[in-house]
């Protein structure tokens, strides 16, 4: 069964990564609903949050192609109540609507919206939440002329989660394997072997 999925991609900050991993979902016919990208709490690692409506096993699957990517650390996805997410949705409404017809302060604090521009020509609203209810407010603002809409990618923190900044120190701080040791004899060997 489908389902709403957030992915997770800590990567190292590199030109191109993100147009192989786009190529990833393109090439199985997967659309992407949202993408966004940052920097993480850890220097020289981005973090792409990336929102898809697919099956677990389908996303599992992603997961591990992304993670064939050189400069790829880790993917983890979760379903929407694993994780706290945000989206940000701006609406554009004409200012002679806002000053003439609209109850503004009712809407701000209904909403939790706020004003961030104020134009003679139109007046800008900023409204952070869920996907439901920055729809909500685009059908309020529709009865006073909404000029124009946008709603940023999901931002989102994974709620069991230490930081991904634990696991690399933990990485960093193992003494290596015996397997990588022994491949490292054999590097460091194959000339005599090859003669």
């Amino acid at each position: 069964m489908k389902q709403q999925y957030t992915i997770t991609v800590y990567a190292e900050d590199q030109i191109g990564l993100l147009a192989r991993i786009t190529i990833i979902f393109s090439r199985r016919k997967i659309n992407i609903d949202a993408l966004n990208t940052s920097s993480s709490e850890i220097p020289g690692i981005h973090r792409f949050n990336i929102l898809i409506d697919e099956t677990e096993e389908v996303v599992k699957k992603l997961c591990k192609q992304i993670e064939k990517q050189v400069e790829v650390l880790k993917a983890y996805y979760h379903l929407n109540d694993e994780i706290v997410w945000q989206e940000l949705a701006l609406y554009k409404v004409p200012t002679s609507q806002v000053t003439e017809k609209m109850n503004v302060e009712r809407i701000l604090r209904e909403y939790g919206a706020r004003v961030v521009s104020i134009n003679t020509d139109y007046t800008v609203f900023e409204c952070t939440g869920h996907r439901e209810e920055t729809d909500k407010l685009v059908k309020v603002f529709e009865n006073y002329g909404l000029i124009e809409f946008v709603r940023g990618a999901r931002v989102a923190i994974i709620k069991d989660s230490e930081g991904f900044h634990k696991k690399i120190k933990e990485f960093e701080a193992k003494q290596p394997g015996e397997e990588v040791i022994e491949n490292e004899f054999l590097s460091q060997n194959a000339t005599v072997f090859s003669m």
